[in-house]
């Protein structure tokens, strides 16, 4: 019997690969030290302030490639795509995810976005037929952790918080979804976080 009836998946860092490595790697390349990105990027307030405009659709990827490549001094030419260039999709959810649907759970995507040009994350993995509801923040305005957004994406599969799991690997996206209801799960590795899935929806997610 199923426990809740819906999962909601952040996209980057759950249904891809974990992002940190990513950005280590393209340190790596572009002669960086191990550290950069996140003490220039995301440690710097007028830094996280773009990024969160670059979230909410308020500035294109191309004005945050611009930024970031100032600091960074680096080319700003696809720097977003050049950055994450080593993510690939975490198979082993995605197989899940769909698993989740064929027992009935509705299962819905809440990402914020890091713009799509000239670089998009989402491309090629068809989010909007194998999803029930897919919510990208700069299509809206608004980025987790505002409660409007987990209330959005509800409203889209149609449940309330308390029927719902949501899963990020931003430990600090969790409380806020907690608060409206949700089970929430930390992803950090995907048999873990499958593991936890299937405790909380009471379905098998995996094939063995």
């Amino acid at each position: 019997m199923i426990k809740r009836k819906g999962l909601v998946l952040d996209f980057g860092g759950v249904l891809t690969t974990p992002l940190v490595p990513a950005a280590f790697a393209f340190e790596k390349r572009a002669g960086l030290p191990e550290g950069t990105l996140l003490n220039v990027l995301y440690l710097n307030e007028e830094m996280v302030r773009r990024t969160e405009d670059l979230e909410r659709g308020a500035i294109t990827q191309s004005e945050w490639n611009a930024a970031a490549a100032d600091r960074l001094g680096v080319p700003a030419d696809d720097l977003m795509g050049r950055i994450f260039a080593d993510l690939r999709p975490e198979t082993a959810m995605f197989a899940a995810a769909e698993a989740a649907r064929r027992a009935g759970v509705r299962v819905g995507v809440l990402s914020n976005s890091v713009g799509t040009d000239p670089w998009n994350l989402y491309e090629g993995h068809d989010l909007e037929n194998c999803f029930d509801a897919v919510v990208i923040s700069e299509d809206h305005g608004l980025r987790k952790p505002e409660p409007e957004i987990f209330r959005l994406v509800l409203d889209r599969l149609g449940l309330q918080a308390e029927a719902c799991v949501f899963v990020d690997d931003t430990e600090r996206y969790l409380p806020p979804a907690a608060d409206l209801g949700f089970a929430t799960v930390h992803a950090k590795e995907p048999g873990q976080t499958i593991a936890a899935l299937e405790e909380l929806l009471g379905v098998l997610l995996t094939a063995d």
